[in-house]
C-alpha cells in the first residue's frame, strides 16, 4: 500500500480537528472552569466517540445518508437544538466552586456528543470516503485514516484545553466568570450556524 495519501489525510486531519468547532469550545470551556485531568477525560471520551464514528462510517453506516438524506435533517436539527442546550448551560453556569472543584462535562457525554455533533459526521464521511483506498487496502488505509485523526485530534484538543486553562488566569470575579461564560456560550451557538452552511 503507497503511504503518499497520509500527507493530504494529515492536512485534512489538521484543518478538521483543530478549527473551532463544538468540541472544541466544550475542551477551551472545560480547561476553563475544569482543570487538566477533567477535561483530559472529556478530551479522551471525544476521541473516542469520533474514532468509533469514524469506524461505523468505513463499515457503511455513512451510506444511511446518501440513502435516506431525511436522516442528514434530523441530525442536524438534533444536533444544533443540543448546541443550544448547552450554549443554554454554559451562559448560565455560575463561577467553578475552587474548593471542590468543576467536573464539568463527563468522557462518556463528550464520546456520546460526537453522534449529535453533524461537524464529527461531516468529519467522519468525509475522510472515509475520501481518502480510503479501494480494494485490498480498503482497511489498511482506514487504520492509517483513523490513526492520523486520534493524532491531530489529540494534538489539537490539548491546545485548545490549554488555552482554556490559560484563560482562567484572568478570571477572578464572578462578572469576570459571567464574561467568559456569555462568551463561550455565544461561540458554541454560532457554531450551529457552520451546521447549516
Amino acid at each position: 500500500m503507497d503511504l503518499a495519501f497520509i500527507g493530504p489525510v494529515a492536512g485534512f486531519a489538521l484543518a478538521a480537528c483543530g478549527t473551532p468547532g463544538p468540541n472544541n469550545m466544550l475542551l477551551t470551556s472545560s480547561g476553563t472552569r475544569s482543570g487538566y485531568r477533567p477535561t483530559l477525560k472529556l478530551l479522551l471520551g471525544i476521541m473516542l466517540g469520533l474514532q468509533t464514528l469514524m469506524l461505523l462510517t468505513a463499515l457503511g453506516l455513512g451510506q444511511l445518508f446518501i440513502l435516506w438524506p431525511v436522516l442528514q435533517w434530523a441530525l442536524k436539527i438534533a444536533g444544533s437544538l443540543y448546541l443550544l442546550w448547552l450554549a443554554f448551560k454554559i451562559a448560565s453556569a455560575p463561577p467553578p466552586d475552587r474548593q471542590q472543584g468543576d467536573t464539568g462535562m463527563r468522557w462518556h457525554q463528550g464520546a456520546l456528543f460526537q453522534f449529535l455533533n453533524p461537524k464529527s459526521w461531516l468529519m467522519a464521511i468525509s475522510a472515509i470516503s475520501g481518502f480510503t483506498l479501494a480494494g485490498e487496502a480498503y482497511w489498511p488505509s482506514t487504520f492509517w485514516v483513523l490513526s492520523v485523526f486520534l493524532f491531530f485530534g489529540v494534538l489539537t484538543g490539548h491546545i485548545w484545553a490549554l488555552f482554556g486553562m490559560h484563560v482562567r488566569r484572568w478570571l477572578h470575579t464572578p462578572l469576570d466568570w459571567r464574561c467568559f461564560n456569555l462568551l463561550m456560550a455565544g461561540l458554541t451557538a454560532v457554531s450551529v450556524l457552520m451546521i447549516w452552511w
